[in-house]
Order: C-alpha cells, then structure tokens, then sequence
C-alpha cells in the first residue's frame, strides 16, 4: 500500500494536475481511503496493444483528461518522428461520459505537436472513424470508446493510416513512447477553440458520412429487391444510447428498407445506459426493450448495436420463442448469404478469400470451401483480422477480399474500413432477412437449411468475471493451471493438442512433439481432444475483468435434432467442469 499511497501523494502535488482532480485524491487519503487509493495508484494505466480502457477516475490506474493527454502525445510523437512533414490524424467519439471531452483533449495536444487534428462536428462510431482515416489519407485515427463495457468505463482506441487498429510493429514502439513518458506536464496541449480558430484543428462534417453511406449502399447485392420490396420487412432497432441511431437509420433508409421502428427510451446518447445493466448486445438483457416493441408491433425482426456501433445483436420470433442469435450464427448466415449472391449473380472474384478468428466456428471453413473461397485465422480480434487483411493486400493483390468475422458480432463484409462495422452489418442482416421472409422463411429455418447440408455446430461462450487486483492474479492462476495441465481431461474428454500462443507452439499430448503456431504471441491457450471435432479455447480478456472460454462442438451423425440435442448435452457438461474447476483455484 505504500507505494500506492506515496503515488497518490505524488498526484496531490503535481503541478501538472488541475485542482479539482487534486482535490478528489487529497480527500481519499484525509479518509485514509486505503483500498480506493490502491485500485486508483497501484499501478500506471496500461497503454495495450491497441490502446487503453479503464474506469474512469483520478490516478494512474484510471482514465481520465491526464493520462488521455499522455496517451494522444505518445502517439502524436511517434506520428511526428516518422513522418516529420506532419499531416493529420482523425478523431471520432462516442457517448460515453467525457467521451466529447477527451476527443477534444486528444485534439489539442496533436495539434501542439504539428499535426492537423481532423474531428467528427457529432459522435459517430467506429466504422466512420476508421472510414475517415482512410478517406482523408490520414496518419493515423483516434476512437473515444469503451465499446460495450458498463458506464463507467472509457478508451483511448488507436488506428494507423490503412484504418485498422494499429499492429505490429507500430504498437509496440507506441507503448514504448507512453512508457517512457514520466510526467504528465511532458504532454503539450493546446486549447481546443485555439486550435479551431488556428486552423490545425478543423471539424469532420456530413460529407465524409455521406461518401461512407454510398460506399455501404454500394456493396449490397441485393439492392433492387430491398429498394422494391424493403418496406415488407418489418424492423426493430435500438442504438442502445450510443452512436448507432444516424448511422444505422441512413443505411436502411438508403438500402430501401423504410418500415423501421426506433426503441424511442434508447435513442439518444446517453452515457449512463439508464434503461440497460450493460450496453452489450451479446447479451439478451440489453434488447429487451427492442424484443417487447417487436412483440407489440408484430416486427420481423430486432437489432441493436452497442455504444460505438461495431456489433450488432438480433432477435426474432420462431415459434412463439424469442430467438438470439449468437455470433457465430450470424457470422454463418452472412457469409452463406454474401457467397450465395456472389455465385449466382456471377459475381465471385477470382481468388476470394474470407478471414476469421481461431475461435469462430470452423463451419465457415466449411461452406467457403464449398464455394471454392480460401479462409484465413488470425488471432482474436479485427485488430489481427484487418492486419492480416493489409498484409495479404500489400503481398498477394491478386487476392480479393470478400467477408471477415469474429465470434464475439463483429463483421466486415466490404472493403471500405478497416474494423467491424456495425452499421453495414445491420443492413446486411436485414437484406438476409428480407431476402429469406420473401421466400417465407424465418432465420432460424435459414440456419436450419444451412446445418443440413454443412453439418450442425454450437458454440458457447462463457466469460467469468473477476475485478481488481486480486481478480487480476486469479485470472492468472487460472490460466497457469490450464497451462501447466494440459493433459489432464477436460470435461471427461483427453486433450489430442494443446496449443499454446504464448509459447507459439502446438503440443502433441501423446508423443510430445511440438509445432511452431505462426501467430504473434498471445496469453491464449487451445485444446482438441480424442475421437472428436471439439475445440476448447480459453484467454484473458484484454479490455475487461474477465477471462473467457470458447466452447465449440460439431456434430456431424444423426438427424439435424439428434446433433442440436447432442451438441448441448456435451456443452453443458464442458460449461459444468470449467465452473467447478475456475471456483477450486
């Protein structure tokens, strides 16, 4: 503790530190605050791979204006250092608490090193951040988000200039200027209206969101029925408080698709998510509202996006049931959709190629390869799945990209941005459902068509939660004793392989023998097992308390009900012993 109280010292006495902020931190230690001041200072904020996000708070182990401040001139310097003629960088936000703020502190401090500050007039999401970088030729771009976390989280989220999150080996020599910063006042910062009137800060209007609306309406390929038969589809759609309401009702607009109704209490941005517990909408909780508006208004279907608009989450009625459909199975019927259009309008490029992450399902393997498509892993996340798309761009353009996904509602069906987008995958999925409904089929009926002729496959996520210090250092043992055990059974079932990327290497339980994974290093852990198609994938979370199990079962004997009624009973039992063992160590 006398490391973090001497930190929280330190804090109250710095000159770089405004009076309101040294005031929060000198009341804790008047109140001998003891366990606040050790989550506030035990250790500096981290600046990761991709960027930061943390609770907002005073100290070094909280975001806030400081270490925004710290982190936009870490990136601005190393802008600068390799491009000494300047040139701009792209700042967007969403509507999180001091989310406009910290877009504006960013601005400031690229603006006092040389380097022209371009930033959205309104928030907008993810996808029309990295759109804009793209479209302005920019160095690099800034997201203000927490993405899905709970309201009191907040990020700092870094792209380079292809619009992708930034990856190796700029990241690293990123981290390394942040690190290397000791002082808060070492980050120069200009006002904001200064800048404005000045000229190095200048606002992004309507007409990059309009050239990013006709790039998204431009990659449909079902545009001439959606514009004559749109309004049959009855949508429901909520932008869950975020960024997701101008985006997502413009792209449907546009598309054709006109019969939508907004979730009005879910409209507006709104920081503190009052009407949901967390604004993920992975999670049923958070459509709730979007489910009972589609139940009174008898819609077809309902979507909802988080805070920054790179997910999306669906709904429907099947059966008098209210269905949600996981990641991986709208992943499934987008590319089947996308590969289906493309056959048959004789669209396919030649040499097509898809992306997705080592645990999204392996079904996709399956039917691209049915269509003749080539598919790429990548470790987890559009930061690796968009770097792999730039390295196949700049070493084999003879490749054509076609569609990426990620288990956790990310996807990516054009070529425009370089991050999951939410706002083209709403008018994707209901171009799907549109499509489908003409032929008197539900999605889950879509679905059901697709596991009869591929094969059936389940996946499940189970993410366990653990805050703080001493969450961290469980989270750590937990994946030490997979580590260190990894030829004991899992769930009754005898490890066939461990892979191990932090290691970079895949074990053979048997006989030993090793392979070398050709995947940057990463705190992720794989299993496969005996005389079965399971996977079990397991790693800690990188921007929330949380360690996270992937579970995926293929069942492939039996009729359709016989693999789904296989599939969960087998599931259910993994899900049982990761429980039991997490809660012994």
């Amino acid at each position: 503790m006398s490391n973090a109280l001497e930190k929280a010292k330190q804090w109250v006495s710095s000159s770089a530190i405004d009076q309101e902020s040294k005031n929060i931190v000198e009341k804790l230690i008047q109140e001998n605050n003891l366990s606040e001041i050790e989550e506030c200072f035990y250790k500096d904020l981290e600046f990761g791979t991709g960027g930061m996000r943390a609770v907002l708070g005073e100290g070094t182990n909280r975001l806030n204006k400081f270490n925004i401040r710290k982190a936009s001139y870490a990136l601005g310097s190393v802008l600068k250092e390799q491009n000494p003629n300047g040139g701009s960088v792209v700042i967007s936000y969403d509507s999180r608490r001091f989310s406009f703020e910290f877009a504006q502190y960013a601005a400031g401090v690229f603006a006092s090193l040389g380097l022209k500050a371009l930033i959205y007039n309104r928030l907008n999401p993810v996808p029309l951040c990295s759109f804009a970088i793209r479209h302005h030729k920019a160095l690099a771009g800034v997201m203000v988000t927490a993405s899905h976390n709970p309201p009191e989280y907040n990020g700092f989220k870094v792209f380079w200039s292809d619009g992708a999150q930034v990856t190796p080996p700029n990241d690293k020599i990123v981290i390394d200027k942040f690190n290397s910063i000791n002082d808060y006042a070492e980050a120069t910062y200009i006002d904001f209206e200064k800048g404005l009137s000045e000229g190095s800060i200048e606002w992004i209007g309507e007409e990059t969101e309009d050239a990013y609306h006709a790039a998204i309406k431009a990659s449909s390929l079902g545009q001439d029925m959606c514009q004559e038969k749109g309004p049959e589809l009855k949508i429901v759609y909520t932008a869950l408080h975020g960024t997701g309401y101008t985006p997502c009702t413009t792209a449907l607009t546009n598309l054709g698709m006109t019969n939508v109704l907004s979730v009005p209490e879910q409209e507006k941005p709104d920081g503190n998510f009052p009407t949901v517990s967390s604004p993920n909408p992975e999670n049923p909780e958070a459509l709730a509202l979007a489910v009972a508006l589609l139940e009174r208004e008898g819609a077809d279907l309902a979507l909802g996006t988080d805070p920054d608009t790179d997910r999306v989450g669906i709904a429907y009625k099947h059966e008098g049931e209210t269905v949600y459909l996981n990641g991986n199975q709208i992943g499934i019927l987008m590319l089947h959709y996308l590969l289906t259009q493309y056959k048959s309008q004789n669209k396919l490029p030649s040499d097509p190629y898809f992306v997705k992450t080592i645990v999204t399902t392996n079904l996709q393997e399956k039917i691209a390869k049915a269509f003749g498509v080539e598919h790429f892993n990548t470790l987890t996340g559009f930061k690796w799945i968009c770097g792999h798309m730039n390295t196949i761009e700049k070493n084999s353009p003879e490749k054509n990209f076609l569609f990426a996904t990620e288990e956790s509602f990310g996807y990516l069906s054009h070529q425009n941005v370089r991050d999951k987008d939410g706002v083209s995958s709403v008018a994707l999925m209901c171009e799907i459902a549109l499509y489908y409904k003409l032929k008197g089929m539900n999605l889950s009926q879509a679905l059901d068509t697709i596991y009869e002729e591929y094969g059936f496959s389940h996946e499940s996520l189970l993410s366990l939660n653990y805050y703080g210090k001493e969450g961290a250092e469980k989270i750590a043992r937990i994946m030490e004793y997979f580590r260190s055990q990894k030829s004991a059974p899992i769930a009754g079932f005898v490890p066939e392989t461990c892979e191990d990327y932090k290691l970079g290497a895949k074990t053979h339980i048997k006989t030993g023998d090793q392979n070398k994974l050709d995947y940057p290093e990463s705190n992720v852990l794989g299993f496969t097992f005996e005389n079965t198609p399971y996977k079990l994938y397991l790693r800690p979370s990188g921007t929330e308390p949380k360690i996270k199990f992937y579970i995926m079962i293929q069942e492939n004997d039996g009729s359709l009900d016989d693999k789904k009624a296989k599939a969960m009973k087998v599931t259910e039992t993994f899900l049982s012993f990761i429980k039991q063992t997490c809660d012994k160590i």
